[in-house]
């Protein structure tokens, strides 16, 4: 339905029809950016499912060797061993645009290159299933981080994808619709306005050639005289 507010006009209706071609054309490209979105959310989604499995599996293998280790060392062992870490790790952040969405991208690095530096204790008094445990925690890191950065970038494509999904339905169901009926509404007045303007003018022409009869005819009754 067509606004009240809207003025029949030329000008008015030169206007609709360009916020018409533009409502159009962003719609298009608004609706291509959703659907590659989508595209790139489920490739981030299988890849996060994968990368969740994999950390569980290492997390839960860490669990059982701790709980193996445990059992065989005594807990003011254990306590000690662990109570000053070797290894230090230093985490970077950075991010990549991708369809406007700005997504996080995690490095690290370590204080020493030897991946044998992160035991922070001596083997003479540990089991082997502690340095299994740390070994797997170690090797688990890259994919936590991995799997930290994909989640995070789930999280915000999802918002994005349902900010574009508001827009497209705002052009497709109101502004589009919106601007047609405007331009249907004034082009009906304006094609109203020049109906009545022709009848009006041709009542007008009409009154003149009466006149114009009535004229003649006089003209002739004086010359008959």
């Amino acid at each position: 339905m067509a606004s009240t507010q809207v003025n029949p006009t030329r000008m008015e209706l030169s206007r609709q029809k360009k916020k018409l071609v533009t409502a159009t054309k962003g719609h298009k490209l608004l609706k291509d950016k959703r659907d590659e979105l989508m595209r790139q959310f489920l490739d981030l989604v299988r890849e996060n499912m994968a990368l969740r499995q994999k950390v569980e599996a290492g997390i839960q293998a860490a669990n059982k060797n701790f709980v193996v280790a445990k059992a065989g060392m005594s807990e003011e062992t254990l306590h000690t061993a662990l109570m000053a870490p070797k290894q230090g790790v230093y985490l970077e952040t950075d991010k990549k645009n991708v369809m406007s969405v700005d997504i996080p991208v995690f490095s690290y690095k370590t204080r020493t290159a030897d991946e044998n530096d992160i035991y922070s204790y001596g083997f003479a008094f540990t089991s082997s299933d502690l340095d299994d445990a740390v070994k797997s925690l170690a090797d688990i890191l890259p994919d936590m981080l991995k799997l930290a950065e994909t989640e995070k970038a789930c999280q915000l494509m999802a918002a994005e994808i349902e900010k574009t999904r508001r827009r497209v339905n705002a052009l497709e169901h109101v502004i589009i619709p919106q601007a047609q009926a405007n331009i249907k509404y004034i082009s009906m007045k304006l094609d109203e306005n020049e109906r009545s303007t022709q009848i009006r003018l041709m009542k007008v022409k009409d009154m003149m050639l009466e006149e114009a009869h009535h004229y003649k005819e006089k003209q002739a009754a004086m010359a008959a005289e």
